[in-house]
């Protein structure tokens, strides 16, 4: 060749990267919070358009910590391609997911928004699905009341010990090398005794269980690898081709305060109402999901019973019948359960069978053993409850539920395995909801690129 090849020859047409570069051309900056200043006066700063293309081109392919995000700028063609040859330190690609975590965390939103006119996300069916992820912190840097109370104990025994053996040296009138060792060692002790009381005055003003010295805002996550420091990652899928809607992180080991924060989420972004929300028996929480009955969608989460698969036993609560003008419960034998009393707190509502009715049934000893007589137990939600698990079994219900583990489940396989990403590299709930929102992003676009084709795609969101 009389001259090098230009850098374009090197990307064909069809190369992924040409997708990723044409989506984030095609996002609206202002809304995204990023500023673009071409005029600012004085040093120039790197082009945000071109470093938000480096973090979420990197992230599409498990490359997220800020040192190979700069290795890769050098020396990978598909990155030298999308950045322009713009080479960014890795203090600057840091200090950019820094500064913009609130942009980024919008990231999401947008990319549903272009599935949406695409025509890829209907918001008919959502499904909601939760995962644990490890946190940028080490567990053993938790600490609860116990934990603070107990080192406080030990520090001040040492301390004691110390102050004796101080005042056994100087009586002796020898061992001042030793004495000047147990003075530095006092002084630690009295440093780390600072250090924990500051922690355990912090636990008592947020009136928080434990906090994370490294990154206060995680939690301690017990999972399937055992506990760590991490987060619970939320996503909302769409039923259509399993494609992300929203997205979001919390600071809580389970999903039982999630179903409806979730779904409204989701349906801020659809800018529409869904038909249905479906999710596994962990977000069976009868007051989250009255809040979406109540909007007039229909909730298809199973019961921690009904979630089991085990068949109820033949004097199984659910075996006793409840009439609702007579206000009694009819047992398997026909006897009757009265109304006993209220319990204020909880509004639930007991009924017993009279003990002498009990002790002459055949099955006493097996349905209750109670010298007082057989007991049920009816909460407030009890109505919402019964309608919830008639409406899971349904039918249409069940082959919606069906579709969960293909369409929910499916993202989070591939961000921790394809994307690497079993865990943040951001730290507090800001970072890690930004990192979450770019992550989501990264699925969406390799699922556009499935279905539409890199060709297409570039030329539907050049328009």
């Amino acid at each position: 060749m009389l001259l090098p090849a230009s850098i374009e020859q090197y990307v064909p047409q069809e190369a992924p990267v040409r997708a990723y570069d044409a989506f984030v051309d095609s996002l609206d900056f202002e809304q995204l919070g990023i500023k673009i200043e071409p005029d600012k006066a004085g040093c120039p700063q790197y082009d945000p358009k071109a470093m938000l293309k480096l973090v979420v081109y990197g992230y599409s392919y498990g490359v997220r910590s800020s040192r190979k995000l700069e290795r890769e700028s050098h020396y990978n063609l598909s990155f030298i391609w999308l950045t322009g040859g713009m080479k960014p330190d890795h203090k600057t690609i840091a200090e950019f997911r820094r500064r913009n975590k609130v942009a980024l965390a919008n990231v999401l939103r947008q990319c549903a928004r272009v599935c949406i006119e695409l025509g890829l996300i209907e918001g008919n069916t959502l499904f909601v699905d939760g995962s644990k992820m490890r946190a940028s912190a080490c567990i053993d840097n938790t600490w609860d009341r116990d934990r603070c109370i107990r080192r406080l104990e030990k520090i001040d025994a040492r301390v004691t010990e110390i102050l004796s053996e101080c005042e056994q040296t100087d009586q002796s009138e020898s061992g001042d090398c030793s004495l000047v060792k147990m003075e530095k060692e006092l002084e630690d002790n009295e440093k780390l005794r600072a250090r924990v009381l500051g922690i355990l005055n912090r636990l008592n003003a947020e009136d928080k269980k434990s906090i994370n010295t490294t990154d206060s805002d995680c939690a301690k996550i017990r999972g399937r690898q055992g506990s760590h420091a991490g987060y619970n990652a939320q996503t909302v899928v769409d039923e259509k081709h399993g494609l992300i809607v929203s997205s979001d992180v919390v600071n809580e080991n389970n999903d039982l305060h999630q179903f409806a924060k979730q779904m409204n989420n989701a349906a801020q972004t659809l800018e529409k109402k869904p038909e249905a929300g479906c999710a596994d028996a962990g977000y069976s929480s009868i007051k989250e999901l009255a809040k979406i009955d109540s909007q007039g969608i229909k909730v298809i989460v199973p019961s921690s019973r009904q979630a089991s698969g085990k068949p109820p036993g033949p004097f199984d609560r659910c075996n006793f019948k409840y009439d609702k003008d007579r206000d009694i419960y009819i047992c398997p034998e026909g006897k009757i359960l009265r109304y006993a009393g209220t319990d204020t707190k909880k509004g639930s509502r007991e009924y017993c069978a009279e003990a002498k009715v009990c002790k002459e049934c055949r099955n006493f000893g097996l349905c209750t053993i109670s010298r007082y007589g057989r007991g049920v137990v009816r909460k407030a939600d009890e109505e919402l409850a019964e309608k919830l698990a008639v409406q899971y079994e349904q039918p249409q219900s069940q082959k919606i539920y069906d579709l969960r583990k293909q369409k929910a489940e499916l993202p989070f396989g591939h961000i921790k395995h394809n994307l690497k990403a079993g865990g943040f590299l951001l730290r507090g709930l800001a970072g890690v909801k930004a990192e979450m929102s770019v992550l989501a992003s990264c699925f969406n676009i390799a699922r556009m690129i499935s279905i539409i084709g890199v060709s297409k795609l570039v030329m539907l969101l050049d328009r």
